[in-house]
């Protein structure tokens, strides 16, 4: 047998291990590399991490394979019993881990079931014209009218027990009302949306845990009504605080004048409804939008502003800076502004989640633990999720924490501790401090965008390749100018002093708009990427877990799912037909191999199924199939022809020639088309889409799966049978923004 190695001729490993011994020895070699490994991230700390990692799987459990409402006791009395188990498990550390894991991911489990129970309400069932009358909870202006969220006392004739508890709605209007008023008013409501395509995401999910059970819109004319019973006290409160964020909002925007007005109170109050979408659209392309949704970048930015003002004012007291301990007071009262930055500023989920992160490390401070650790990164993500463990889905959750760990895990890199050096001289130390600026800025928002990538182009599909240098140029901007200003302007807004500094802060905003633009010109700005499928995306995070997480040797364990994940991304499964909820409109892959409409797809869902694709044209750039009064006709890549039937008439004959039918309308029984996708269909799989596979059969994937039930989706109750096809829905779902390059990612 031959032997190849790396010492002498006698063909040994590395190691000095000959090739014939060594399966026989590397199954012992490995295990005692793992042994010395998990005792070095014992004795570092670093094992408690995982057992937020165990409660988020639990979370997925419930999410992914769940049916139906499970007892909540059962997971309970499993997590207690795992636990029970620990005091005799202490001689066998591994058994001991695993009990605590178990029992982590049981309580996980318990906190999504929980949560379910806890926000369950009445969810539309089809779309519905009738009179709402409700109390106003918010209100967002925006360029032309507003959108608000109504609490609803009663629409149309709906019983009690079906009625939707809050409804979005928009008015094309500025709206005669404000936060707290009671209104009536007509109203056009449907179901929030589902997922535009299978595997997208799911906005009804998103909408059912806010306590949202329909959107739509106003018509007509909006009455102010007396309320029939007064509203509890947070209701008052909360009404008090929109209105105070509405009001800054427009101060701001007017005293800074333009778009620049508009980004400047975004970045104050969170109110974005301003931010016209070409300016969006520059932001997202130098990978900054992140900066106008209040997030960690804020809560970080406005805790470090009040802390260090607080703790520099008490410094300049000889006597205070010598027997008080001014680091803690100051932690102290940055906890306290932050949280009532938070309250300002609309309580988001993603602000929220923030702040938890934030008062975790500002109360590491004071019982003088470090603040940016992985135990308390854990720590915030145990909480968040333990209050909202349906976060955990979504990209905000994803890129904040995904984010953070990453910075962690280079702190020395990002914190430029690599070049200072001690004991240098003046002229050294001053250019370390600058190197370690420069170099720590860079590495910041490099490590951010690898840490956020596969969920920002899992979420969005989209990468901006000048992110980095976007960050670089405008972060400092914001980091020196525009926070402290827009600290410096609240401070000053009781006093109505606050004008002045709202300019100023303007014309660093402007600068920033500038800088994105400029970036924004370079070609191939934003790039959209073929959406890749949960596979791919749950390799990438283990990964990354298992890149951040750990401070031994098991590091390199993240190669293994790493290059997995890469490769099933870089591989994805595009669709060849993907048809909308409705049955309105559909999106065929034409012969040059690129999406053409049928019917009428809403402009929404067309950029949806683009951005699956891998396409980045607009929606109106696409071409058509041929259409007639009836119906549209496409054909797939090997020939077969697809028919979209609007009238009834249309199905003698496209039944016959058609492979696939496609129509919001009850097919006739006989229809002899291979695929039928009517509305009983689209009722109960939801958005559907098919890839013609090897040897000619149909691989369809829907939305919705029949074999489970979700209390987010409505029951398929069907809508009265018509000779048309419904048209399609106008109310388009603005997706809820996060923190962090591309639409999201948080550093």
């Amino acid at each position: 047998m031959e032997r190849i190695g790396a010492r002498g001729s006698g063909g040994s490993l590395a190691l000095g291990i000959p090739l014939r011994r060594a399966p026989g020895l590397a199954l012992p070699a490995l295990r005692g590399w793992i042994g010395r490994s998990l005792a070095t991230e014992a004795a570092q700390r670093r094992l408690f991490p995982w057992l937020a990692v165990a409660f988020g799987a639990g979370i997925l459990l419930f999410f992914g394979v769940a049916d139906g409402a499970p007892v909540l006791a059962a997971p309970l009395a499993a997590a207690a019993l795992c636990l029970a188990l620990t005091p005799w498990l202490g001689t066998r550390p591994a058994a001991l881990a695993l009990a605590l894991l178990l029992a982590a991911a049981f309580l996980g489990f318990a906190a999504a079931a929980w949560r379910v129970s806890r926000v369950a309400g009445p969810v539309l069932v089809r779309t519905t014209i009738g009179p709402l009358a409700g109390r106003v909870e918010s209100l967002e202006e925006r360029e032309e009218g507003a959108r608000l969220v109504v609490r609803v006392a009663r629409f149309g004739a709906l019983r009690p027990e079906e009625t939707p508890r809050r409804v979005r709605v928009s008015f094309r209007k500025a709206p005669p009302v404000k936060p707290g008023d009671a209104i009536e008013a007509s109203a056009r409501l449907l179901p929030p949306p589902e997922a535009a395509r299978p595997g997208g995401y799911d906005f009804a999910r998103d909408a059912w845990f806010r306590g949202i059970g329909a959107v739509g819109s106003l018509t007509g004319k909006i009455v102010v009504r007396p309320p029939a019973e007064e509203p509890d006290l947070p209701a008052r409160l909360a009404a008090l605080v929109d209105a105070a964020r509405n009001a800054l909002t427009r101060r701001i925007a007017e005293a800074t004048g333009g778009q620049a007005g508009a980004v400047a109170a975004a970045l104050v109050t969170g109110k974005r409804g301003l931010i016209a979408p070409a300016t969006s659209e520059t932001l997202r392309a130098a990978g900054i939008y992140h900066v106008v949704s209040i997030s960690g970048l804020h809560m970080v930015l406005a805790a470090g502003v009040v802390f260090w003002l607080i703790r520099a004012g008490l410094a300049l007291v000889p006597h205070l800076a010598l027997f008080w301990p001014i680091k803690k007071i100051a932690a102290a009262v940055a906890m306290l502004g932050v949280t009532a930055y938070c309250i300002f500023s609309g309580w988001d989920v993603a602000a929220e989640r923030s702040l938890v992160m934030t008062l975790i490390m500002l109360g590491a401070i004071l019982v003088d633990r470090p603040a940016l650790s992985m135990r308390n990164l854990a720590l915030a993500a145990l909480v968040a999720l333990a209050r909202e463990p349906e976060a955990l889905l979504g990209p905000s959750f994803q890129m904040s924490f995904g984010a953070v760990a990453g910075l962690i895990a280079c702190a020395r890199l990002v914190g430029g501790a690599l070049f200072r050096q001690p004991g240098a001289g003046r002229i050294g130390r001053l250019y370390g401090a600058v190197l370690a600026a420069v170099i720590g800025t860079l590495a910041t928002t490099l490590v951010a965008q690898v840490a956020t990538a596969p969920f920002a182009t899992y979420h969005f599909q989209t990468v901006q390749p000048f992110g980095l240098l976007g960050n670089a140029l405008t972060l400092p901007l914001v980091s020196l100018a525009v926070m402290p200003a827009a600290v410096l302007g609240i401070l000053a807004y009781p006093f109505a002093l606050d004008l002045p500094v709202w300019w100023l802060m303007g014309q660093a905003v402007r600068g920033m708009l500038a800088i994105s633009g400029w970036i924004e010109g370079f070609g191939g700005a934003t790039l959209v990427v073929p959406a890749f499928g949960s596979a791919a995306l749950g390799l990438l995070a283990a990964a990354l877990l298992l890149a951040t997480l750990p401070v031994s040797g098991l590091r390199w364990l993240a190669l293994l799912p790493g290059a997995c994940g890469l490769a099933l991304a870089a591989a994805p499964e595009r669709h060849d037909l993907y048809v909308d909820r409705q049955g309105g409109g559909a999106a065929l892959r034409g012969a040059d191999g690129r999406l053409i409409t049928l019917g009428r797809p809403s402009g929404f869902v067309l950029e949806q199924w683009l951005k699956a694709d891998g396409d980045g044209r607009k929606p109106a750039d696409l071409g058509g199939g041929t259409c007639d009064r009836l119906g549209c006709v496409g054909h797939l890549a090997d020939g077969r022809a697809v028919a979209l039937v609007r009238d009834r008439r249309a199905f003698a004959e496209d039944c016959a020639r058609a492979a696939v039918i496609v129509t919001g309308l009850a097919a006739p029984p006989g229809c002899a088309a291979a695929l039928v996708i009517d509305r009983a269909y689209l009722a109960r799989h939801g958005a559907t889409a098919l890839r013609v596979a090897a040897g000619g059969s149909l691989a369809v994937h829907h939305a919705r799966d029949p074999a489970r039930s979700a209390p987010w989706w409505p029951a398929a109750r069907p809508p009265p049978q018509t000779e048309k096809a419904p048209r399609p829905e106008t109310a388009e779902p603005a997706q809820e923004e996060t923190p962090g390059p591309p639409d999201d990612p948080d550093p």
